[in-house]
């Protein structure tokens, strides 16, 4: 399936892609007297779970809304503690494990304003598994979708000045080239755990016709009948992809 594929009304077994907002970490913490740091930890360990978990359904895509462009304006210790359980993550004995299971991982997002060793530890992790053929789990770290389609004009800009390509050649079908993941398919499914109802500046070009599926459950309670529970509530919706119900046309997921 490429991402200009089936615009029709369909139902699906199972997404190919997930996307998943992971919120609730504090607030899961404070309701039981522990630390920011202590709901971060557990985050991480229930991130692990899922993606176990969505390599164990043979979802294709994985996507995890790890740190935001926003979030270097929490509180300095809460960003600390933050980069400092991105750094011990990526050097756990997990990664091993996920490299053995065909696991790729990469990363999405501006990475500037990220230590050197982390920045160092992010590439190497990404090497590891560059060529491993199972579920692609992708980490969107200091990213926001704002950024991301700025950064794709900017880059489209760029051929436009250098005589690559004309202005009338600017397409959504072009653009897709340069935003993140544009080599991938879309998100089929968005979860986004702890309450709220929005999308919080992720992956906005990608969501055009992404499902959504909001989930009171805070993240560190995120486990298995959730993850299922969240699979079982898309393959019950039909996609119509902005068409009229009752096109014979259908999208086709293998």
């Amino acid at each position: 399936m490429t991402n200009t594929d089936s615009q029709s009304e369909v139902t699906h077994k199972q997404p190919r892609h997930i996307a998943i907002i992971m919120d609730g970490n504090n607030r899961w913490a404070r309701g039981r007297g522990l630390s920011g740091g202590a709901g971060h930890r557990a985050g991480a360990e229930i991130a692990r779970d899922v993606v176990h978990g969505c390599a164990d359904r043979g979802i294709a895509y994985l996507t995890l809304f790890a740190f935001s462009s926003e979030n270097w304006f929490r509180p300095d210790k809460e960003v600390k503690g933050l980069m400092a359980l991105f750094l011990s993550v990526l050097k756990r004995h997990e990664i091993k494990q996920m490299h053995e299971r065909n696991i790729r991982l990469q990363f999405i997002g501006k990475r500037d304003d990220f230590s050197p060793r982390l920045q160092k530890n992010m590439r190497e992790v990404e090497e590891l598994t560059r060529h491993n053929t199972g579920l692609v789990v992708t980490v969107a770290a200091d990213y926001g979708g704002r950024w991301d389609i700025a950064q794709a004009c900017q880059a489209v800009s760029r051929q436009v000045q250098s005589g690559h390509i004309n202005v009338e050649d600017i397409t959504p079908e072009l653009l897709q080239n340069f935003v993140s993941m544009g080599d991938v398919p879309e998100p089929d499914l968005c979860i986004r755990t702890g309450g709220e109802r929005r999308i919080s500046n992720f992956l906005l070009w990608q969501f055009a016709y992404t499902e959504l599926y909001f989930t009171d459950c805070y993240w560190p309670q995120f486990d298995e009948t959730e993850l299922q529970q969240a699979i079982d509530d898309f393959s019950r919706r039909k996609r119509r992809f902005g068409r009229e119900s009752g096109s014979d046309e259908q999208e086709k997921i293998t």
